[in-house]
């Protein structure tokens, strides 16, 4: 019998959520996905210091925001010399509710993977989940940038990134798990809302489920999970992104895996449409106290590990 990862792929697009180049040869994902968090992790090991020493030697005069982008690139286009797919590079979350400012940014990611011989295909350009993200991703999706619109915790976020026409959203499963479980407190049941009772499980297949039954060609792809009975889940959707600790998990398992989501079935739901603008998106997310509070926290986590990788970039350019 077919390991549990190998199983898995029968019926969904795994993709590792990873900066690291050795751990994708081992579990051969289709694409892969980073973020500022993933590229710190990276740069701060022995193996990748050296690739952040050439970056900065190379392009020693360019601004930090210039440096910045030459070693997400520099990740992306070793990555793409690993994998058949694609590379998702995140635009600095510090510029989550400028438009503007996040499309210059995307712009530049891409030229610089197209200065690299790179097509703009192979790359997705990670912005955060906000009114002002959304609409730079439809811009940028008008002009050719295929985006993954990530920090995802809504089906209100879904339907705008649907009304965008992004490439890509990346509902985080384990970050609703985690406020639905803080919340209950000692009240918190693990058997109760595990597998398909997960509270972010459920939030990924009321998207699915939206997605297919108004045939809307947006992937979808589950992100942040916590536990492999989250993944297995949500076997059926589009794309998976996974850490290498779980990867690792469902690759020395021999659990059975069946499709849980199915486009056919979800054709057949009674679904209302959900008609959304500017202000409708703004309130029915500030009425999630879910949503708003975990895209607010991880807008912050993300701004702040940039920042740190700023302090390393500037430490090595002395």
């Amino acid at each position: 019998m077919n390991n549990t990862l190998e199983q898995l792929r029968q019926y969904t697009t795994v993709v590792a959520d990873t900066g690291d180049f050795a751990l994708m040869q081992t579990y051969r994902p289709t694409d892969a996905t980073t973020n500022p968090s993933l590229i710190l992790k990276a740069i701060q090991q022995d193996t990748y210091r050296p690739l952040l020493k050439e970056v900065i030697q190379a392009h020693h005069q360019a601004s930090l925001a210039d440096i910045t982008d030459h070693l997400l690139v520099k990740f992306g286009q070793n990555i793409l010399n690993i994998i058949p797919g694609r590379v998702s590079t995140e635009v600095d979350a510090r510029l989550s509710f400028d438009t503007a400012a996040t499309i210059k940014r995307a712009k530049q990611l891409i030229h610089l993977y197209e200065q690299q011989g790179i097509d703009r295909q192979r790359v997705l350009i990670k912005i955060a989940s906000t009114w002002e993200g959304i609409q730079a991703a439809k811009q940028l999706e008008q002009e050719g940038i295929k985006c993954n619109l990530t920090l995802l915790f809504s089906l209100v976020q879904a339907v705008a990134c649907a009304d965008a026409k992004v490439q890509l959203i990346s509902p985080f499963v384990g970050r609703i798990y985690d406020w639905y479980k803080k919340q209950a407190g000692t009240q918190w049941d693990e058997v109760t809302y595990a597998g398909v009772n997960d509270p972010g499980v459920k939030s990924v297949t009321q998207i699915f489920h939206y997605y297919k039954k108004f045939a809307i060609s947006t992937e979808i792809m589950g992100a942040s999970f916590r536990n492999t009975g989250q993944i297995l889940a949500l076997a059926g959707c589009d794309l998976l992104t996974i850490s290498p600790d779980l990867l690792q998990a469902l690759q020395q398992s021999t659990q059975t895996v069946s499709p849980i989501l199915d486009a056919n079935t979800a054709q057949q739901l009674d679904i209302q449409p959900l008609i959304l603008n500017e202000a409708s998106f703004r309130f029915l997310l500030n009425q999630d106290a879910m949503a708003s509070e975990k895209l607010s926290e991880g807008i912050r986590a993300f701004a702040n590990d940039a920042e740190k990788l700023d302090r390393i970039i500037l430490g090595y350019k002395k």
